[in-house]
């Protein structure tokens, strides 16, 4: 009796124990979910910090980065995700330090986003102005070069637009990476008449 007793007992005993640390598992996970790892105001100094950075380091890279990118773009990206990530959250890993990261880089954005709307000089210093890459049938190689775009670079991005390098008057690069095209003027009645009647004279 005595010893089954004692075995009831222990068995108790361990089951407590389980519990205990069961219990106090759910509350270590609970307190890593909803508790900072790292003091509010240095959240939020990282995620500005780390967003402004890029900002600058993108107006450098310049507007190819947003036109177009090459299997070696993508690889820069996504080890840049990675590497920004490391430096916004620093040593916190909790639910709300996300939740808290995130919506500074929001708010930060959208305050940026109506400053510049207000400011147009602040709009060229963020966006940068358009380059002109093509007009008259002259390609603007400088341009080229300085957007680090090769002619068939060029003809490529113009097709996907649907336009052929011939059919378009001016071709700009604008500073949130998109090509605008001008298509060349199609030809009026009058300027047909014209061709033909000069086509008559040359045939008489």
């Amino acid at each position: 009796m005595e010893r089954g007793a004692k075995q009831s007992e222990d068995c108790g005993e361990k089951v407590h124990g389980r519990n205990l640390a069961a219990g106090g598992e759910s509350q270590r996970m609970a307190h890593d979910l909803i508790h900072l790892g790292l003091p509010w105001w240095d959240k939020v100094i990282r995620t500005l910090a780390v967003y402004l950075g890029l900002l600058v380091l993108l107006r450098i890279a310049g507007k190819r980065q947003l036109a177009q990118m090459s299997t070696l773009d993508l690889v820069v990206l996504l080890l840049l995700s990675n590497v920004v990530q490391n430096a916004i959250i620093g040593n916190d890993n909790s639910l709300l330090g996300g939740l808290f990261g995130a919506s500074v880089l929001l708010f930060g954005n959208y305050v940026l986003l109506r400053l510049a709307f207000r400011r147009a000089w602040l709009k060229r210093i963020l966006n940068g102005t358009g380059t002109l890459l093509y007009e008259h049938g002259h390609l603007r190689r400088k341009n080229l070069e300085h957007e680090l775009m090769t002619r068939q670079e060029l003809v490529s991005a113009l097709r996907r637009e649907g336009f052929e390098l011939d059919d378009v008057e001016r071709v700009d690069l604008e500073p949130e990476g998109t090509f605008n095209a001008q298509p060349k003027p199609k030809p009026g009645i009058e300027d047909v008449m014209a061709a033909l009647q000069r086509i008559e004279q040359r045939l008489g």
